[in-house]
């Protein structure tokens, strides 16, 4: 396990080794984060880089990265632990038949570690294994009562088994909470953390992230795609292109041996860059041609 960056300066540069390029009020926010040793809850708009950003700290951290990737209907079985109850019943049956009859110790001997099947949430603060970063990913996509299991563990580090007892982090793990804002979180919630809102970058940085994402990009192809891409957030869409839509449009042109975006490749390739028909209907011809020259007079 690495040691925490001591200054914001250490995690910036932790990111950015890790292909992660920050602004400096994210990088703040994440090293503020780690120093008080409080969860972070990351809002934004799909796309902007909020789940690359526990990868990156798992890899820079050298601890294992533990995702609940949030969904409807997920339960606590599913997201915290579960007994395993079909070895409780051969044990009972073993322990019966062996002449055991006591019901209380019988109790005792199945709700035990051994038949605990951790999940995610208690297998990033089991003390038996190794330090963690917890992903929460997309907490907006769970019921809205799954997030009063989460105030004990964010508050204290702890889940509280009834059973079997409180099991408590001996090294408290790293905590990332994403939402795309497709409900609100509750304020508890909020409360618990330290809050930033992972919004688009500006062309700079974009430029710098396709850089270090996709190396094999031509330059002058890499810079107007991120022109293209940053002109192309202003107009009216049902779901504008995030980073990974950049990176992945970029180096589709690149696969198909473009040097220079012309509007032809522009038609041709939308749909690696926009996921709705509406949209790609509204850019495609006339609207792309406008951007492309744009993009070409810019330079």
């Amino acid at each position: 396990m690495t040691a925490l960056p001591v200054t914001v300066a250490d995690t910036a540069k932790l990111l950015s080794d890790n292909g992660y390029i920050a602004d400096l009020e994210l990088a703040t926010t994440v090293h503020l984060a780690l120093t008080m040793q409080r969860p972070l809850f990351l809002e934004g708009e799909p796309g902007t880089g909020k789940t690359e950003i526990s990868k990156v700290l798992a890899a820079g951290l050298n601890r294992r990265l533990v995702r609940l990737q949030c969904y409807d209907g997920m339960d606590l079985s599913a997201a915290a632990y579960e007994w395993d109850h079909a070895r409780q019943l051969m044990a009972i049956r073993l322990a019966e038949a062996a002449g055991q009859t006591d019901r209380d110790e019988l109790s005792r001997d199945i709700y035990t570690r051994e038949f605990l099947q951790a999940r995610p949430l208690l297998s990033a603060i089991d003390p038996a294994l190794p330090p963690a970063v917890l992903l929460i990913d997309e907490l907006d996509r769970a019921d809205e009562p799954f997030e009063a299991f989460l105030l004990e563990l964010l508050a204290d580090f702890q889940i509280t088994v009834p059973e079997f007892g409180t099991v408590r982090a001996a090294t408290r793990p790293v905590v990332i909470l994403t939402s795309n804002r497709t409900r609100e979180v509750h304020d508890a919630i909020r409360r618990r953390c330290l809050y930033h809102w992972v919004d688009y970058p500006d062309a700079t940085r974009e430029r710098a992230i396709l850089a270090a994402k996709a190396p094999d990009v031509p330059d002058r192809l890499a810079q107007q795609v991120v022109n293209f891409v940053q002109r192309l957030r202003g107009e009216e869409l049902f779901k504008l292109p995030g980073v990974a839509e950049t990176i992945d449009w970029a180096q589709a042109l690149t696969y198909l041996n473009k040097t220079e975006l012309t509007a032809g490749d522009v038609d041709e390739t939308l749909g690696v860059l926009l996921k709705y028909q509406d949209d790609i209907a509204k850019v495609r011809g006339a609207e792309a041609a406008r951007l492309v020259t744009e993009v070409a007079v810019a330079g």
